[in-house]
């Protein structure tokens, strides 16, 4: 926004000169005025759309339908500083008939683009520059990148001396109120706006300047303004042009923008100080009141005509602008494509049959035809890269898969022939858009991607893509409901009334939510938040960087679009989205980061540390019984695309055994297909017998037991049933889907007369394409299935054989992430896998695998062949400890503990790792082996300014009076020392500080219960789907973040959180159930609840029924580690020098296991300075239980007692 919009520069314009009132006679003299002003029309050259972030309300298609609809003949775009909306504005204009004017409303620098002083140069002039031919528009895209990358100061800027280097086939308007001439006139230096108008003259020509009038309500300094530009002209011999500022569409817009202005702002509607525009005038008015507004301007409104009319850019599809990939001679792109896929065939083949031959020349006469054998060779070498050079995991998906070119090249691992998938998919002529390759790197990785692509093709050619985030429903509710000031709660409780997804607006919600409606038609405070909601809903808010493409062209970029820094410094964007650059004919590489290739790549190299073994992705075979097995358990958690509580349900029922299977799997788990679910199971066991439309569907249809699950099935059946050919049945595919009337009918007529041309009845071609309607809007791509089972069974195999390796893998690439990181705990437990708590004598800053027992550090990473191992949570996966602090402290320890307190002090530069850091070390106790944690929070000032005293010390060449030993009057040298009578932190606070900063509980768990033992009439929370509505369910667990309320009858009931060791539901207790049981509800309590599953709005609620204590039922059968009894507890205590002390010790835990009745056998392993002893305890046991595991854990620490 600039100074007009200001509240205080609002109020100033109305203490200046009025708009001159009109000669005697007014009504006959303004008729004059206006018959004069008329014209034929009128073309809009100052216009912003939503483009112009937060500022403009108007979307292109209205604006461009609106111009139409005003008889205008053309509309130009000028958006602040930024070209974002120029290929949209191309592709409205041309739907609607109307020609585009590409410009840009670009900051002039007060002085040099360089200089970049607060009180000098914080705030630019505003200059409207349009495009009059393909020179002017190439010269507006440099002008507008050198801006945002060279002279960016607040806003993007230009100086005149870049202006004036770039000026060919530009038109200039001198722009707003805020422009440099108007502004010098309103400051009185007449001399300057003179220099300023001659400046402008000389370097555009008398042509292509022109000075800009308008008139808006609350601005009458523009009057003063308009009348000295006019006398300015006939002075330079310059002509005028009438502009409006254009922001939204309609008149009626303007209080919705006044809304956006708030949000952009971060104020509210009530504050009167708040930024606004002046009136209510800033819409596409048309040439009838343009004609009204300006009647003392009639040159000024034609000559808007006449600038339409000169300015011509087409940016109509011109081709595709690829970058030649090097071969060397005496090749061309086509015959070295041939060269490398006949090595890569003798490479993946045995034997070449006719069939695969037949599908190489196809595939490559395809691929030359359309002009893409470059883009095939840059594919190919960005995957050898990858693979052969960076040693990196490299996956596809999409349509990628169905390449036997690409299969050949290396680029997909899918061989395509065996799985039936079509080339089609990927390219054929038919297809007006490039192929799409999307490769899969380490998402840790990716960037070293894009540094390979930026220095193989070129710095100024290569660049990611912007994308823009808009007003989604919800998100629009909650951003309007701020700038309205009603009350956070109760925006909340409207925005969760509107289903979650992607595609789901305010609109749906009220015709599907009853309570949404009610409240809409009841309170009209939420009737005017709805009502804002919906005008700004879709509207662009934001910019970011798109998640995996990357430009590479034939020329620099910033000839085909302009270019900004990406919003958190990831290198340069594009300011054309990703649907925009893929228009004007960009290659467009996907290049994605996939968090399951880094956990993959970690795995291994794990797997190599513990077992010696090194594994790749094409050594893990895809027909293993215990992968297979694992799959058919649905105990998935972490294994790729399959986690879900529906997935896992699916796979339970399914229990597959092939490939094709799990391909099936993930085809048919989506809207649409999963209906056919419990059919596709039945038929697979010969519950339900297989049928068909007709006989010759069986070849088509048969691996998926007659339902159609795959796009290439439709391909299939119209090319073998009907006649098409695949390229012609991959668009009928497209268009059937999309379910527009007149393209139904044409391809219904035409599928129906091919299929009863070839024999097939007239009732049964009927029906398939009926099948064929319903399908092809949700029908899954084959090729990219198969990518992804791939991974699936990887996943799954290290899962089955490589369960510590892998969880510790999937341990570590979700580190930061709260929420996963306690349910890959949770998994761990129920995999009998122990996860260590975090110890700054032990951790890494990574999630680290160290062997089961207590030895040295050295000694616990041994890994190699010992069988018992355990994941040791790493210090950077601690809430608020980053890997920065982490790294500090590890680096100060490596392989020798710190002794004490004082150690750790001296040792360890805790200027490095911050107050707020090293307080959430402790109360995650990561140096419990240093001190209480009370005495340590007690101490944390203390500790943080010692520890500076002796590095700054250090430093200096010193040493700290501690190390000197004359602090505190210490003979023999003071050592820093914890406090003796800090307060003992009470349990329940340790835990709960457990459970926030690491997402677990580690020294204990009110729920390890749950863990010990089998409990058959309990139902998991993670098993609970959308297919067990209405189902009564029994659950153990956890009670949290309880809310009691009042109903409408002032009744009590409450909402909580219920959490088991998988996962964590909603709980809604009713008055009923809450009055029976509110005296167990308390935090933290384990309940056994019986439960109804209710589905409300997508979301899984569970309705309390009834609640009690949770106690193991009689006869409960213990849980043993991987489903073997548990031979004995080890127990591991160290010795002190003070006899008494240790017998004492020795004593306590003997008596703690021997009163536990149990038949679990215990030994206990001694550890003195001198030795250690093992002691057997013939005839006496112990029963195992959370409550034991408490008591041990309090006395000797929890890593010094395993099952063994």
């Amino acid at each position: 926004m600039d100074e007009r919009a200001s509240p205080a520069n609002s109020a100033r314009h109305h203490t200046t000169v009025s708009r001159p009132r009109l000669s005697a006679g007014p009504k006959a003299s303004l008729v004059a005025h206006r018959r004069e002003a008329q014209v034929d029309s009128f073309t809009h050259l100052h216009v912003h759309s939503e483009y112009s972030l937060l500022d403009g309300l108007a979307r292109l298609p209205d604006l461009c339908r609106r111009a139409r609809d005003c008889g205008m003949k053309a509309l130009a775009l000028t958006d602040h500083g930024q070209m974002y909306g120029t290929i949209q504005l191309h592709r409205a204009a041309t739907e609607f008939g109307i020609k585009p004017i590409f410009g840009c409303e670009v900051y002039q620098a007060p002085r040099r683009l360089h200089q970049k002083q607060p009180r000098l140069d914080a705030k630019p002039y505003h200059l409207t520059l349009l495009a009059r031919n393909m020179s002017g528009y190439k010269n507006l895209l440099y002008l507008v990148t050198q801006a945002n990358l060279e002279g960016f100061y607040y806003r993007p800027r230009i100086d005149k001396e870049l202006l004036a280097e770039r000026a060919e086939g530009l038109i200039c308007l001198s722009g707003c109120i805020s422009g440099q001439v108007p502004s010098l006139l309103l400051r009185g230096q007449h001399d300057e706006a003179r220099k300023t108008i001659g400046w402008f003259k000389e370097v555009l020509g008398p042509d292509n300047y022109f000075l800009e009038l308008q008139r808006h309500e609350g601005i009458p300094q523009l009057e003063q303004v308009n009348s000295q530009l006019i006398a300015l002209a006939k002075e330079f011999g310059l002509r005028c042009v009438a502009t409006n500022d254009v922001h939204y569409v309609r008149r009626s817009d303007a209080p919705a923008h006044e809304l956006l202005l708030a949000i952009q702002t971060n104020t509210t509607m009530s504050d009167p100080n708040r930024m606004r525009m002046p009136g209510d005038d800033y819409y596409l008015k048309t040439a009838e009141e343009m004609a009204e507004l300006m009647p003392d301007y009639p040159e000024a409104l034609a000559n808007t005509n006449l600038i339409a009319e000169r300015c011509d850019v087409d940016l109509s599809f011109q081709g595709y602008h690829l970058p030649r990939f090097e071969v060397p001679k005496p090749h061309t792109a086509q015959s070295f494509l041939r060269a490398e896929c006949e090595k890569g065939l003798a490479r993946r083949y045995d034997q070449v049959t006719p069939e695969i031959r037949e599908r190489l020349e196809y595939e490559l006469r395809i691929i030359h035809e359309m002009g893409f054998d470059d883009y095939f060779l840059i594919t190919a070498d960005l995957a050898s890269w990858a693979k052969n050079e960076a040693k990196m995991l490299v996956g596809v998906r999409g349509s990628s898969a169905s390449s036997l070119v690409a299969y050949t090249l290396g680029i997909s691992d899918v061989e395509p022939l065996g799985l039936g998938l079509m080339f089609e998919r990927l390219l054929h002529p038919g297809r007006v858009t490039m192929p799409d390759i999307d490769l899969d790197f380490p998402e840790d990785r990716r960037h070293e991607v894009i540094d390979y692509l930026t220095a193989r093709y070129g710095r100024d050619r290569t660049s990611q893509i912007a994308t823009f985030g808009t007003m989604a429903a919800r998100g629009a509710i909650r951003d309007v409901g701020r700038a309205l000031g009603i009350p956070l709660s109760e925006v909340d409780r409207v925005a969760k009334l509107v289903p979650l997804g992607p595609k789901r607006t305010i609109q749906d919600a009220l015709e599907a939510v009853s309570e949404l409606r009610e409240l809409y038609e009841t309170e009209s405070h939420i009737k005017e938040l709805i009502d804002y909601s919906l005008a700004l809903q879709g509207v662009a808010r934001h910019l970011s960087t798109h998640a995996a493409g990357v430009l590479i062209a034939d020329r620099p970029i910033v000839e085909y679009t302009p270019l900004q820094r990406a919003p958190r410094g990831q290198g340069l964007i594009s300011q054309f989205c990703m649907e925009d650059v893929e228009a004007i004919g960009l290659l467009k590489l996907d290049v994605l980061g996939l968090t399951t290739l880094t956990a993959l790549d970690r795995a291994f190299k794990w797997i190599e540390r513990t077992t010696g073994v090194r594994l790749t992705q094409s050594s893990i075979p895809l027909d293993d019984p215990e992968t297979f097995a694992l799959l058919s358990s649905g105990e998935v958690t972490g294994v790729f695309q399959v986690e879900s509580s529906g997935m896992r349900r699916t796979l339970r029922e399914m229990r597959p055994t092939r490939f094709e299977e799990i391909v099936a799997v993930l085809g048919l788990y989506r809207p649409g297909p999963m209906e056919f679910i419990q059919n596709y199971i039945e038929r697979k066991h010969g519950r339900e017998e297989i049928t068909y439309r007709h006989p010759t569907l069986e070849p088509i249809l048969a691996e998926t037991y007659g339902i159609v699950v795959y796009q290439e099935q439709i391909i299939r059946i119209a090319a073998e049933l009907a006649g098409y050919t695949p390229g012609e049945a991959d668009l009928m595919r497209q268009a059937v889907g999309k379910k527009k009337e007149g393209a139904l009918q044409r391809q219904h007529a035409r599928f129906v007369s091919g299929a009863t041309a070839r024999g097939i009845p007239q009732d049964a071609a009927e029906d398939i394409f009926a099948d064929i309607a319903a399908f092809a809007n949700y029908g899954f791509n084959k090729s990219h299935g198969a990518a992804y089972a791939v991974l699936t069974l990887q996943t799954a195999y290290l899962k089955a054989h490589y369960p510590v390796e892998f969880m510790t893998s999937l341990l570590s690439v979700e580190r930061g992430n709260i929420e996963k990181t306690a349910r890959l705990v949770a998994e761990c437990r129920r995999l009998r896998i122990p996860v260590r708590p975090p110890d700054v004598q032990k951790s890494d800053v990574d999630f680290a695998i160290e062997t089961a027992g207590n030895g040295p550090l050295e000694q616990r990473r041994q890994l190699t062949g010992v069988k018992d191992l355990a994941i040791r949570f790493g210090l950077g996966a601690i809430k608020n400890c980053r890997d920065g602090p982490a790294q500090v402290i590890v680096g100060a320890r490596g392989d020798s503990p710190f002794g004490d307190i004082d150690d750790f002090v001296s040792r360890v530069d805790l200027r490095q790792v911050n107050k707020r850091a090293l307080e959430c070390l402790i109360r995650a106790g990561s140096l419990d082996s240093l001190g209480t944690r009370g005495a340590l929070l007690a101490a944390l000032d203390q500790i943080l300014a010692e520890s500076q005293r002796v590095h700054r010390a250090r430093e200096i060449g010193q040493r700290s009076l501690f190390e000197l030993g004359l602090g505190m009057g210490a003979g023999e040298g003071a050592r820093f020392a914890l406090p003796t009578n800090a307060p003992r932190i009470p349990e329940k606070e340790l835990l709960s500080d457990e459970k926030e900063l690491l997402g677990v509980y580690m020294s204990a768990h009110p729920l390890d219960v749950l863990s010990q033992f089998v409990d058959d009439r309990l139902t998991s929370l993670s098993e609970i789907d959308e297919s067990m509505e209405n189902e009564q369910v029994l659950i153990a667990g956890l009670l949290g973040s309880l809310r009691v309320i009042a109903t409408r009858k002032g009744e009590a009931m409450a909402f909580a959180r219920l959490e088991d060791l998988s996962d964590s539901r909603e709980l809604v207790i009713f008055p009923r159930t809450f009055n029976e049981s509110r005296h167990l509800l308390a935090e933290d309590a384990v309940l056994l609840v019986r439960a109804r599953v209710d589905i409300r709005e997508g979301q899984i609620n569970l309705c309390a029924e009834s609640i009690e204590p949770y106690q193991p039922p009689r006869n409960v059968k213990r849980r043993h580690p991987g489903g073997r009894r548990a031979r004995r507890l080890s127990v591991e205590i160290s010795l002190g020098p003070d006899d008494g002390e240790s017998k004492e010790m020795v004593e306590r835990v003997f008596g703690i296991l021997s009163e536990k009745s149990g038949d679990l056998p215990f030994l206990f392993r001694l550890k003195a300075p001198y030795g250690s002893v093992e002691m057997t305890f013939p005839g006496v046991t112990t029963l195992y239980s959370a409550e034991l595991e408490r008591q041990l854990a309090s006395l000797i620490g929890r890593d010094h007692f395993t099952l063994e």
